[in-house]
């Protein structure tokens, strides 16, 4: 049995908030239980190790994100859905670092539901687009690889040196718009 009061659900949301403050590869089992006073073998009644410390923020980071890019999606299409899931994005890396990092770990078993969310909704941004079925997996990675690439280049500090970035992913997401209205053919598909 546990500690009183202490839950999967609460190390979860302390672990992620570790992640915020110190960043998600600082968060260890023994900084968890720092956080709560108490010692490390404590946890082991409710994580069975780092892993799964590591997992559990990862599906938490990828089901508020989701949560956050569904609520920003409703009623939208075409280009200002787009926009509103990339600010939606864009905002909860800001906000989040650490738990944004966390999302960032490779599909498991896991974290696939919280994942399959995310691609179910890209999916939902494209269909307000005239892109085949059979690009949608191009467009989903090409928007990941974006959205992903700038939020981390921007909260590395790689745009510091010229000045406000709102323009900037203003652009980047017009270009994103223009580029989804003119999806190239492709002309290896069968017809």
């Amino acid at each position: 049995m546990g500690r009183a009061g202490i839950t999967v659900g609460r190390l979860t949301v302390a672990a992620a908030e570790l992640a915020d403050e110190l960043g998600f590869e600082n968060v260890t089992v023994s900084a968890l239980a720092r956080r709560f006073g108490i010692r490390d073998a404590s946890l082991y009644s409710h994580i069975r190790n780092l892993r799964d410390l590591r997992e559990r923020v990862s599906r938490l980071a990828l089901t508020e994100l989701a949560d956050r890019a569904g609520d920003a999606l409703a009623g939208r299409s075409g280009r200002d859905a787009l926009v509103a899931f990339a600010d939606a994005y864009r905002d909860y890396a800001t906000r989040h670092p650490g738990r944004y990092a966390a999302g960032q770990l490779p599909v498991s078993p896991a974290t696939a539901d919280a994942a399959r969310r995310h691609s179910d909704l890209t999916h939902t941004i494209l269909r307000g687009y005239a892109l085949p079925d059979t690009e949608h997996v191009h467009a989903v990675r090409l928007l990941h690889s974006t959205f992903h690439g700038y939020v981390s280049l921007e909260r590395a500090g790689g745009f510091d040196h010229s000045g406000d970035t709102t323009a900037s992913w203003r652009r980047v997401l017009d270009v994103l718009d223009t580029t989804l209205r003119n999806w190239p053919p492709n002309e290896a598909a069968p017809r």
